[in-house]
């Protein structure tokens, strides 16, 4: 049936998908689709973020997934978090990475500890993690799929202190055309998503500022914030079948703000 033929393209059954930082808003809800699709999912985050109970969140829903640790910071555990994929749920088919932080501080105060923290989790955590991933796909020969959660900050600068931000999620926008072009002879794309502000717990004080919501959306050309919602179709896409022919890019989901800046 023609309706099987092309929904199947979007259909993760069998599929073995990682989502470090799924313990968050937006992996937690990339997640909890890429689940959804059929895919067997491991939530890996921060211990103190509890990722068996945002697993049991999604099992709890239907779906199938186990919680993992992750620490981005030290580069060894990136093999054992995937090495234990591997263990629970089989060979890893793909990878979303939707962990990050920010700290925000003026260019002139920024001290070189925010700094190296920031690149630490944001950049070099980013390739340690795809790393990892891309070793177990090599291994197992199967190709694959990694996707990152970039920014818009990653081609946009802002009236904030946002330099160590925007200079980790610009490395990374480069690091993404970087590995597809190393790892496209093993089968593996590398692209990102890179969103506008979107709709967290994090953010919501700001939201709920009248003035501060009323100019954000007076830049947005689509006259909203990103919901995390709009970020889950994307990132089935990714790990799917259906973007077979897509890799290196950075995919901007922010309701069209980099076309008009």
């Amino acid at each position: 049936m023609l309706a099987e033929e092309y929904a199947g393209m979007f259909d993760l059954s069998g599929k073995v998908v990682l989502v470090a930082g799924g313990t968050g808003a937006i992996g937690g809800e990339m997640a909890a689709a890429i689940a959804g699709c059929g895919a067997s999912v491991a939530v890996a985050g921060l211990a103190k973020e509890d990722p068996e109970a945002a697993a049991q969140k999604i099992i709890d829903r239907g779906g199938k997934a186990v919680g993992l640790p992750l620490n981005l910071m030290d580069a060894a555990s990136l093999q054992e978090t995937v090495a234990a994929v591997e263990a629970q749920l089989g060979p890893l088919h793909a990878m979303i990475n939707a962990a990050g932080t920010h700290i925000e501080q003026t260019a002139e105060e920024m001290t070189p500890e925010a700094w190296d923290f920031v690149l630490s989790v944001n950049l070099r955590g980013a390739f340690f993690l795809s790393q990892a991933a891309a070793r177990s796909m090599i291994a197992n020969q199967i190709g694959g799929s990694i996707v990152h959660v970039t920014s818009v900050r990653s081609g946009l600068g802002i009236r904030r202190g946002y330099a160590a931000y925007c200079a980790s999620k610009g490395g990374l926008g480069i690091l993404i055309k970087q590995l597809a072009s190393e790892w496209a002879k093993y089968g593996i794309r590398v692209n990102g998503i890179a969103p506008t502000f979107t709709r967290t717990p994090l953010v919501e004080s700001y939201l709920n500022d009248p003035a501060f919501y009323n100019a954000l959306v007076e830049r947005i050309p689509l006259g909203r914030v990103c919901e995390t919602r709009d970020l889950a179709g994307i990132a089935v896409f990714l790990a799917s079948d259906a973007s077979s022919f897509i890799t290196g890019q950075n995919i901007f989901v922010d309701g069209g703000v980099t076309a008009t800046q």
